[in-house]
């Protein structure tokens, strides 16, 4: 099933364009990353997604219906920077929170376990971490155990121990069956942490699909062997329509149909004389994709 459908969507400020037909689907289940620099449009996006802003073009949807009140208590989201009442306890601040969603208190206790944080509920926000500030946001946007969770840059601001911590956080509650949205600018932790991603430059999708596909795309093949030279004059004669590159005492062998299989190639090397010292596929880092396909955008 889809969580999430986005179709078509635009909205302009005046003269800025800041989404332009946009469409993609989150399936359920699924971390979706929406990946982009600063001013590409992704808090324009979920602001459209959680009722806060309006499209001027296009429609969503959740769970392949049409978005209803009643719809929209099963999803939570942390859109801004954490804003709760300094002096008022971690749990004091979630029964408000709780009682602006409309829903049960019961669930309070819960999403501060699931947090790490109910060992501090009776303490004062303003004591807080930032990173146990933001902790606590996404304990509010757990309230009501919504199946869609929806974060804006939730690591924003946060020193690499933080963002370890809500990089876990995230992967244990999709682990729990919960579909998670969250925009980010930051490609490595978009790596590290989701299944799909959608990537947006000055309102524009480029592309959108499961990670691994859109990192499969021109990945290469690492080969060695004790002889080098001999390795790649075998590599040149095994098929039209590749090249071989000589990289840290290895050869890199680049397919862009991808359909090399390895034990065919291990194969063929044997079968010529080169015993293989290394076999293995070099997938592109996300930030080596979103480069290429953003310097795309930008020639066209």
């Amino acid at each position: 099933m889809t969580a999430l459908s986005v179709q078509q969507i635009s909205k302009r400020y005046k003269a800025i364009t800041a989404l332009q037909n946009v469409s993609f689907d989150v399936p359920e289940g699924s971390i979706f990353g929406i990946l982009g620099p600063n001013g590409s449009g992704k808090t324009t996006l979920l602001g459209i997604v959680t009722d806060v802003l309006k499209a001027d073009a296009g429609t969503c949807s959740l769970f392949n219906q049409p978005i209803t009140a009643q719809l929209r208590k099963q999803t939570g989201s942390l859109l801004e920077t954490p804003n709760f009442y300094p002096y008022l306890s971690a749990r004091k601040n979630l029964e408000i929170s709780a009682a602006i969603k409309g829903c049960n208190a019961s669930t309070i206790d819960e999403s501060l376990k699931r947090v790490d944080l109910y060992n501090r509920r009776y303490d004062k926000f303003s004591t807080f971490s930032l990173g146990m500030k933001q902790r606590l946001a996404i304990a509010a946007a757990l309230l009501g155990s919504p199946s869609l969770l929806i974060f804006d840059e939730p690591t924003n601001g946060l020193d690499p121990n933080g963002i370890a911590d809500i990089r876990d956080l995230i992967k244990n509650i999709a682990a729990e069956g919960k579909t998670i949205v969250m925009a980010s600018h930051l490609l490595d932790e978009v790596e590290k942490v989701c299944t799909h991603v959608a990537i947006l430059k000055k309102g524009i999708l480029l592309a959108y699909g499961d990670v691994t596909g859109l990192l499969k795309t021109g990945s290469s093949i690492e080969l060695s062997a004790e002889n080098l030279p001999q390795l790649k004059d075998v590599l040149t004669r095994f098929k039209n329509n590749i090249s071989v590159e000589e990289k840290e005492n290895m050869l890199l062998l680049h397919d862009e149909s991808e359909e090399i299989s390895l034990s065919e190639l291990n194969k063929y090397c044997f079968e010529n004389g080169v015993t293989l010292t290394h076999l293995s596929i070099r997938k592109k880092a996300l930030e080596t994709k979103f480069l290429e396909i953003t310097n795309q955008q930008n020639n066209e």
